[in-house]
Protein backbone atom coordinates (compact mmCIF):
# COMPACT_ATOMS: atom_id res chain seq x y z
CA UNK A 1 0.00 0.00 0.00
CA UNK A 2 1.32 3.44 -1.03
CA UNK A 3 2.30 5.51 2.10
CA UNK A 4 -0.03 8.17 2.54
CA UNK A 5 1.18 9.52 6.11
CA UNK A 6 0.51 13.67 4.63
CA UNK A 7 -1.45 14.34 1.88
CA UNK A 8 -0.67 17.90 0.21
CA UNK A 9 -3.66 20.03 -1.69
CA UNK A 10 -2.48 21.45 -4.32
CA UNK A 11 -4.27 24.12 -6.32
CA UNK A 12 -4.09 22.66 -10.34
CA UNK A 13 -4.29 26.07 -11.62
CA UNK A 14 -0.88 27.80 -9.86
CA UNK A 15 2.26 26.26 -11.20
CA UNK A 16 4.26 28.02 -9.08
CA UNK A 17 2.61 26.05 -6.12
CA UNK A 18 2.75 23.21 -7.93
CA UNK A 19 6.44 23.40 -9.29
CA UNK A 20 7.33 24.23 -5.33
CA UNK A 21 5.13 21.16 -3.93
CA UNK A 22 7.70 18.86 -5.72
CA UNK A 23 10.45 19.74 -2.96
CA UNK A 24 8.30 19.08 -0.24
CA UNK A 25 8.61 15.99 1.86
CA UNK A 26 4.81 14.78 1.70
CA UNK A 27 4.09 11.54 0.84
CA UNK A 28 1.42 12.04 -2.17
CA UNK A 29 0.29 15.40 -4.06
CA UNK A 30 -2.55 15.89 -5.42
CA UNK A 31 -3.27 18.62 -8.23
CA UNK A 32 -6.59 19.69 -6.97
CA UNK A 33 -9.20 20.86 -9.81
CA UNK A 34 -12.06 20.88 -7.56
CA UNK A 35 -12.78 23.66 -5.00
CA UNK A 36 -8.98 24.80 -5.03
CA UNK A 37 -9.94 25.93 -8.61
CA UNK A 38 -12.51 28.75 -10.06
CA UNK A 39 -15.38 27.75 -12.41
CA UNK A 40 -13.91 30.11 -15.18
CA UNK A 41 -10.26 28.10 -14.75
CA UNK A 42 -11.49 25.13 -14.39
CA UNK A 43 -10.66 23.93 -18.26
CA UNK A 44 -7.15 25.32 -18.27
CA UNK A 45 -6.16 23.71 -15.35
CA UNK A 46 -6.63 20.60 -16.60
CA UNK A 47 -3.58 21.40 -19.16
CA UNK A 48 -1.80 22.75 -16.16
CA UNK A 49 -1.67 19.71 -14.09
CA UNK A 50 -1.20 16.97 -17.45
CA UNK A 51 2.09 19.19 -18.26
CA UNK A 52 3.20 19.00 -14.45
CA UNK A 53 2.51 15.12 -14.26
CA UNK A 54 4.72 15.14 -17.67
CA UNK A 55 7.10 17.32 -17.15
CA UNK A 56 7.95 17.50 -13.33
CA UNK A 57 9.75 15.50 -10.97
CA UNK A 58 7.44 13.49 -8.64
CA UNK A 59 10.18 11.09 -7.52
CA UNK A 60 9.44 9.57 -4.56
CA UNK A 61 5.76 10.77 -4.06
CA UNK A 62 2.38 9.28 -4.97
CA UNK A 63 0.68 11.37 -7.95
CA UNK A 64 -2.73 12.44 -7.06
CA UNK A 65 -5.51 14.09 -9.05
CA UNK A 66 -8.93 15.37 -7.54
CA UNK A 67 -11.07 15.63 -10.44
CA UNK A 68 -14.65 17.71 -10.13
CA UNK A 69 -17.35 15.69 -8.50
CA UNK A 70 -20.16 13.43 -10.95
CA UNK A 71 -22.44 15.88 -10.55
CA UNK A 72 -21.02 18.96 -11.99
CA UNK A 73 -20.01 19.59 -16.15
CA UNK A 74 -16.92 18.97 -15.64
CA UNK A 75 -16.25 15.39 -14.18
CA UNK A 76 -15.92 13.26 -17.00
CA UNK A 77 -13.72 15.79 -18.87
CA UNK A 78 -11.52 15.78 -16.07
CA UNK A 79 -11.13 12.59 -16.00
CA UNK A 80 -10.60 12.10 -20.04
CA UNK A 81 -8.38 15.13 -20.55
CA UNK A 82 -5.68 13.90 -17.45
CA UNK A 83 -5.41 10.64 -17.74
CA UNK A 84 -5.35 10.78 -21.98
CA UNK A 85 -2.68 13.48 -20.87
CA UNK A 86 -0.77 12.30 -17.83
CA UNK A 87 -2.36 8.20 -17.26
CA UNK A 88 1.47 7.10 -17.39
CA UNK A 89 2.55 9.21 -14.72
CA UNK A 90 -0.65 8.94 -12.54
CA UNK A 91 -1.58 6.98 -9.19
CA UNK A 92 -4.46 7.33 -8.23
CA UNK A 93 -7.50 9.74 -9.21
CA UNK A 94 -9.33 11.72 -5.98
CA UNK A 95 -13.15 11.47 -6.50
CA UNK A 96 -14.86 13.85 -4.14
CA UNK A 97 -18.65 14.28 -2.82
CA UNK A 98 -19.09 10.66 -3.31
CA UNK A 99 -22.67 9.91 -1.78
CA UNK A 100 -22.50 5.73 -3.33
CA UNK A 101 -21.13 3.42 -4.91
CA UNK A 102 -22.50 4.20 -8.67
CA UNK A 103 -20.01 7.49 -8.53
CA UNK A 104 -17.14 5.26 -8.19
CA UNK A 105 -17.95 2.64 -10.10
CA UNK A 106 -18.59 5.02 -12.73
CA UNK A 107 -15.17 6.26 -12.45
CA UNK A 108 -13.94 3.00 -12.57
CA UNK A 109 -15.77 2.29 -15.70
CA UNK A 110 -14.48 5.73 -17.55
CA UNK A 111 -10.72 4.60 -16.49
CA UNK A 112 -11.09 0.95 -18.05
CA UNK A 113 -12.29 2.40 -21.29
CA UNK A 114 -9.33 5.31 -21.21
CA UNK A 115 -6.93 2.54 -20.51
CA UNK A 116 -7.99 0.09 -23.04
CA UNK A 117 -8.54 3.00 -25.68
CA UNK A 118 -4.38 4.44 -25.01
CA UNK A 119 -2.79 1.19 -23.98
CA UNK A 120 -2.42 1.66 -20.79
CA UNK A 121 -2.22 -0.99 -17.98
CA UNK A 122 -5.80 -1.79 -17.38
CA UNK A 123 -6.38 -1.18 -13.56
CA UNK A 124 -3.14 0.41 -12.55
CA UNK A 125 -4.83 4.10 -12.11
CA UNK A 126 -6.48 4.03 -8.23
CA UNK A 127 -9.46 5.74 -6.95
CA UNK A 128 -9.93 7.62 -3.50
CA UNK A 129 -13.10 8.30 -2.61
CA UNK A 130 -13.81 11.30 -0.44
CA UNK A 131 -16.89 11.46 1.95
CA UNK A 132 -18.13 14.63 2.37
CA UNK A 133 -22.29 13.90 3.34
CA UNK A 134 -24.35 12.26 5.28
CA UNK A 135 -25.39 10.02 2.10
CA UNK A 136 -22.07 9.23 1.59
CA UNK A 137 -21.50 8.16 5.58
CA UNK A 138 -24.83 6.35 5.18
CA UNK A 139 -23.87 4.19 2.87
CA UNK A 140 -19.63 3.98 2.92
CA UNK A 141 -19.72 0.20 3.50
CA UNK A 142 -21.10 0.02 -0.35
CA UNK A 143 -19.11 2.54 -1.56
CA UNK A 144 -15.47 0.54 0.61
CA UNK A 145 -16.66 -2.28 -1.54
CA UNK A 146 -17.79 -0.75 -5.34
CA UNK A 147 -14.50 -1.18 -6.97
CA UNK A 148 -10.95 -3.32 -6.78
CA UNK A 149 -9.33 0.02 -8.04
CA UNK A 150 -10.54 1.69 -4.55
CA UNK A 151 -7.29 2.66 -2.48
CA UNK A 152 -8.72 5.05 0.28
CA UNK A 153 -11.22 6.72 1.87
CA UNK A 154 -10.73 10.10 2.55
CA UNK A 155 -13.28 12.31 5.01
CA UNK A 156 -14.05 15.77 3.66
CA UNK A 157 -14.93 17.63 7.16
CA UNK A 158 -16.08 20.55 5.73
CA UNK A 159 -18.52 19.47 3.51
CA UNK A 160 -19.59 16.56 5.84
CA UNK A 161 -20.18 19.60 8.67
CA UNK A 162 -22.32 21.64 6.63
CA UNK A 163 -24.40 18.18 6.08
CA UNK A 164 -24.93 18.34 9.69
CA UNK A 165 -25.86 21.28 10.41
CA UNK A 166 -22.57 21.26 12.71
CA UNK A 167 -22.34 24.60 13.96
CA UNK A 168 -18.84 25.68 13.74
CA UNK A 169 -16.80 27.55 11.34
CA UNK A 170 -13.30 26.05 11.72
CA UNK A 171 -13.06 23.35 9.81
CA UNK A 172 -11.46 19.95 12.02
CA UNK A 173 -12.33 21.85 15.44
CA UNK A 174 -14.86 20.88 17.71
CA UNK A 175 -18.17 22.69 17.24
CA UNK A 176 -18.30 25.70 19.96
CA UNK A 177 -20.97 24.09 22.79
CA UNK A 178 -19.60 20.36 22.77
CA UNK A 179 -18.00 19.46 25.76
CA UNK A 180 -18.61 15.85 26.14
CA UNK A 181 -16.09 13.88 24.28
CA UNK A 182 -15.48 14.43 20.49
CA UNK A 183 -17.69 15.22 17.69
CA UNK A 184 -15.95 13.41 15.05
CA UNK A 185 -15.48 10.23 16.97
CA UNK A 186 -18.32 8.27 15.36
CA UNK A 187 -17.60 9.67 11.70
CA UNK A 188 -13.64 8.16 12.00
CA UNK A 189 -14.64 5.31 13.46
CA UNK A 190 -17.16 5.13 10.93
CA UNK A 191 -14.82 5.37 8.27
CA UNK A 192 -12.08 3.57 9.59
CA UNK A 193 -14.15 0.44 9.94
CA UNK A 194 -15.53 0.18 6.47
CA UNK A 195 -11.91 0.86 5.42
CA UNK A 196 -10.63 -2.04 7.27
CA UNK A 197 -13.14 -3.84 6.16
CA UNK A 198 -11.99 -4.04 2.93
CA UNK A 199 -8.09 -3.30 3.14
CA UNK A 200 -8.54 0.30 2.33
CA UNK A 201 -6.50 2.88 3.40
CA UNK A 202 -8.11 5.69 6.05
CA UNK A 203 -7.25 9.48 5.77
CA UNK A 204 -8.43 12.19 7.62
CA UNK A 205 -9.27 15.23 6.54
CA UNK A 206 -7.46 18.82 6.43
CA UNK A 207 -7.20 20.98 9.32
CA UNK A 208 -8.03 24.59 8.19
CA UNK A 209 -5.87 27.19 10.35
CA UNK A 210 -2.42 26.36 8.35
CA UNK A 211 -0.51 28.76 10.98
CA UNK A 212 -1.13 26.68 15.02
CA UNK A 213 0.97 23.67 14.04
CA UNK A 214 0.40 22.32 17.27
CA UNK A 215 -3.11 22.65 16.75
CA UNK A 216 -3.14 20.69 13.56
CA UNK A 217 -0.65 18.36 15.70
CA UNK A 218 -3.29 17.92 18.17
CA UNK A 219 -5.75 16.75 15.73
CA UNK A 220 -4.16 14.36 13.71
CA UNK A 221 -2.97 12.59 17.02
CA UNK A 222 -6.52 11.97 17.45
CA UNK A 223 -6.92 10.30 14.27
CA UNK A 224 -3.67 8.85 14.64
CA UNK A 225 -4.47 7.04 17.34
CA UNK A 226 -7.25 5.66 16.32
CA UNK A 227 -5.85 3.58 13.17
CA UNK A 228 -5.58 6.14 10.80
CA UNK A 229 -3.39 6.02 7.89
CA UNK A 230 -2.76 9.84 7.23
CA UNK A 231 -4.07 13.00 6.82
CA UNK A 232 -4.32 16.30 4.21
CA UNK A 233 -1.93 19.10 5.05
CA UNK A 234 -2.55 22.71 3.44
CA UNK A 235 0.58 24.16 3.77
CA UNK A 236 4.33 23.31 4.46
CA UNK A 237 4.44 24.28 7.49
CA UNK A 238 1.82 21.13 8.21
CA UNK A 239 3.78 18.54 6.89
CA UNK A 240 6.73 17.68 9.12
CA UNK A 241 4.07 17.28 11.86
CA UNK A 242 2.07 15.22 9.98
CA UNK A 243 4.88 12.77 8.87
CA UNK A 244 5.84 12.90 12.56
CA UNK A 245 2.41 11.93 14.04
CA UNK A 246 1.83 9.37 11.31
CA UNK A 247 4.80 7.36 12.05
CA UNK A 248 5.76 5.23 14.72
CA UNK A 249 8.83 6.04 17.40
CA UNK A 250 11.98 4.66 16.60
CA UNK A 251 11.35 2.71 20.07
CA UNK A 252 8.04 1.56 18.56
CA UNK A 253 9.32 0.29 15.29
CA UNK A 254 12.31 -1.65 16.69
CA UNK A 255 9.82 -2.99 19.24
CA UNK A 256 7.75 -4.28 16.60
CA UNK A 257 10.04 -5.82 14.44
CA UNK A 258 11.47 -7.62 17.72
CA UNK A 259 8.65 -8.97 18.27
CA UNK A 260 8.22 -10.29 14.89
CA UNK A 261 11.86 -12.06 15.29
CA UNK A 262 11.31 -13.77 18.53
CA UNK A 263 7.57 -15.29 17.31
CA UNK A 264 8.67 -16.34 14.46
CA UNK A 265 11.84 -17.79 16.05
CA UNK A 266 9.34 -19.54 18.59
CA UNK A 267 7.31 -20.96 15.38
CA UNK A 268 10.30 -22.15 13.85
CA UNK A 269 10.96 -24.11 17.48
CA UNK A 270 7.02 -25.73 17.32
CA UNK A 271 6.07 -23.71 20.31
CA UNK A 272 3.00 -21.30 19.44
CA UNK A 273 3.52 -18.03 22.13
CA UNK A 274 7.22 -16.80 22.72
CA UNK A 275 8.75 -14.19 25.29
CA UNK A 276 10.81 -11.34 24.74
CA UNK A 277 12.04 -10.16 27.86
CA UNK A 278 9.06 -10.02 30.47
CA UNK A 279 6.45 -10.16 28.20
CA UNK A 280 4.66 -12.47 26.43
CA UNK A 281 3.63 -12.31 22.91
CA UNK A 282 1.83 -14.86 20.14
CA UNK A 283 -0.30 -14.77 17.18
CA UNK A 284 -2.05 -11.39 18.38
CA UNK A 285 0.72 -9.72 19.21
CA UNK A 286 2.33 -10.30 15.82
CA UNK A 287 -0.78 -9.07 13.80
CA UNK A 288 -0.15 -5.65 16.36
CA UNK A 289 3.72 -5.61 15.71
CA UNK A 290 2.93 -6.08 11.91
CA UNK A 291 1.13 -2.66 11.44
CA UNK A 292 3.33 -0.92 13.48
CA UNK A 293 6.70 -2.54 11.37
CA UNK A 294 4.97 -1.25 7.81
CA UNK A 295 4.26 1.83 9.13
CA UNK A 296 7.95 2.21 10.30
CA UNK A 297 8.75 0.68 6.99
CA UNK A 298 6.79 2.88 5.11
CA UNK A 299 8.50 5.73 6.48
CA UNK A 300 11.96 4.67 5.76
CA UNK A 301 12.82 3.98 9.49
CA UNK A 302 15.79 1.80 10.20
CA UNK A 303 16.02 -0.50 13.08
CA UNK A 304 18.31 0.03 15.52
CA UNK A 305 17.76 -3.34 17.94
CA UNK A 306 18.65 -6.81 16.84
CA UNK A 307 17.32 -9.79 18.20
CA UNK A 308 19.31 -12.33 20.21
CA UNK A 309 17.37 -15.75 19.81
CA UNK A 310 17.92 -17.29 23.73
CA UNK A 311 20.77 -19.05 24.57
CA UNK A 312 22.95 -17.48 21.50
Amino acid sequence: MRSRRTTLAVPGSNPRFIEKAQELPADEIFLDLEDAVAPSAKEDARGTVVAALNDGDWTGKTRVVRVNDLETPWAYRDVIEVVEGAGARLDAIMLPKVPDATHVQWLDRLLTQIERATGLPAGRIGIEAQIEDARGMVNIDAIAASSPRLESLVLGPGDLMASLNMKTLVVGEQPPGYTEGDAYHYILMRILMAARANDLQAIDGPYFNVRDVDAFTRVARRSAALGFDGKWVLHPSQIDAGNAVFSPSQDDYDHAELILDAYEHSLGEGRGAARLGDEMIDEASRKMALVIAAKGRAAGLTRRKRFDAPGN
